[in-house]
């Protein structure tokens, strides 16, 4: 059960309102789920929510379908089920196979496993990898 209610339209101040609105229009549906219905009783952290979503989320160098299956990986990792279900959704609406959510999810895993052996062990960080990215500049001596 959520700590909030899952407020219909008609329950919530007219600014959450407008958010929803918002939403249905960028996304060309009248569907708005239960994660921005349960946000919608703080108007503002429904506001700023969507807003830092659809930045993060909106066109950019990464391909949305990719995009949604890195949202469903770091979902996977937080144990969200709401999460890994709406961006599994969503990344199959933008084109994922089955087979490469089955990598995705074989990815996942191996990630765990072995960040967890790398954590357990101590592994030290080899130079080469703690070297600044390559094509990034080294930071000013202010």
């Amino acid at each position: 059960m959520s700590i909030w209610p899952v407020l219909a339209d008609e329950e919530m101040a007219p600014s959450a309102r407008a958010v929803l609105d918002d939403i249905r229009a960028a996304r060309k549906t009248d569907f708005i789920n239960n994660f921005w219905r349960v946000l919608a009783n703080d108007p503002a952290l429904l506001k700023r929510t969507w807003e830092s979503l659809s930045e993060v989320m909106g066109p950019g160098a990464l391909d949305p379908r990719v995009k949604e299956m890195l949202y469903v990986a770091v979902s996977i990792a937080n144990s969200c089920e709401y999460c890994i279900r709406s961006h599994t959704a969503a990344a199959r609406a933008r084109g994922m196979s089955e087979a490469e959510l089955g990598e995705l999810l074989a990815i996942v895993g191996m990630a765990s496993q072995t960040n967890r052996l790398a954590t357990a062990l101590q592994v030290p960080v080899d130079e080469v990898f703690a070297a600044p990215l390559a094509g990034r500049p080294e930071p000013a001596d202010d």
